[in-house]
Formats: C-alpha cells, sequence, structure tokens
C-alpha cells in the first residue's frame, strides 16, 4: 500500500496502510487494468472528476485491494437533493460509457435517495446526506484500521 500519493484534481492526499485482514481474497474482481488507453486516464479519475464536476460533496473513495474481492475502489458521494443525486448518477452514467468504460449496473435511479452503480472495477455510492449519515458505509469498511479512505 502506499503511503500518499498526490491528488492531480486536489493537490496532496494521503492515504494510510489497511490492517492486515484475515481471510481475505488475494485476487481483484478483474485481471485488467483499470484504464482506458486511448484517454490515458484511469476510471478511478474519471469518475471522482464526473462526480467533482457535477458537483457531488464529501467525496470520499477507498481503497478495496486486498480488503475485498468485490471491486478495487468504493466511492462515496452526496447530493443535495432527490434530484441531484439522480443528476449525478446520470452525469457519471454518461461519462462512464462516453469513455469507453462500458456499461455499468445501477440500482435506486427512480427513487434518488441511494443510487449504487457498479462498474466492475468501481463501485459508487450516491446518497442524499440523511441517508449516507444513517448507513455510514465509510466507517463499515474502514473497522479494523486506520481506513483506506481519501477524501477529495
Amino acid at each position: 500500500m502506499s503511503a500518499s500519493n498526490v491528488c492531480p484534481w486536489k493537490g496532496k492526499t494521503t492515504l494510510r496502510p489497511a490492517a492486515e485482514a484475515k481471510d481475505v481474497f488475494e485476487t481483484s474482481p478483474s485481471d485488467a487494468p483499470a484504464t482506458d488507453l486511448s484517454v490515458g486516464r484511469t476510471a478511478i479519475d474519471l469518475v471522482i472528476s464526473s462526480l467533482e464536476d457535477s458537483k457531488g460533496e464529501d467525496i470520499v473513495s477507498i481503497d478495496m485491494k486486498g480488503k475485498s474481492a468485490l471491486a478495487d475502489h468504493m466511492v462515496i458521494v452526496s447530493g443535495r437533493s432527490h434530484r441531484h443525486v439522480t443528476a449525478v448518477a446520470d452525469h457519471l452514467l454518461r461519462d462512464l460509457k462516453s469513455n469507453g468504460f462500458g456499461m455499468a449496473k445501477v440500482e435506486g435511479l427512480q427513487n434518488g435517495d441511494w443510487v449504487l452503480i457498479d462498474t466492475g472495477d468501481i463501485i459508487v455510492h450516491i446518497f442524499r446526506p440523511e441517508v449516507r449519515s444513517f448507513y455510514n458505509i465509510e466507517k463499515m469498511w474502514s473497522v479494523g484500521d486506520a481506513g483506506d479512505a481519501t477524501i477529495h
């Protein structure tokens, strides 16, 4: 795990090493890198950029490598209202598709309280603030370690 990274869109970002986990799969969900070679951007860079462009609030990315076989990254973001949550999700889906990252699976778009977008390598949770604080999944994925969350 890296001790720190420089985030091109926000400056310096600190990542803390994950605690040793027991019974965790050593393989990632995909052996292929999550990059679009024609653009030179990684999928996680595209996701964060899209969420920032949509004025998503309190963006947190969690490095899931070595923690879970579900995905390589989990991104959690808040929208101000039902309408903003669905607009952020729609903008992200369009950006993913137009940059060659395929069709993502989506849940919760109709309701607008909590939209889950699964790209395979990245899971994105878009919440209204009240719903985000109720479920508090950032805390769930950082239990037992200092956390690998990167706040954007």
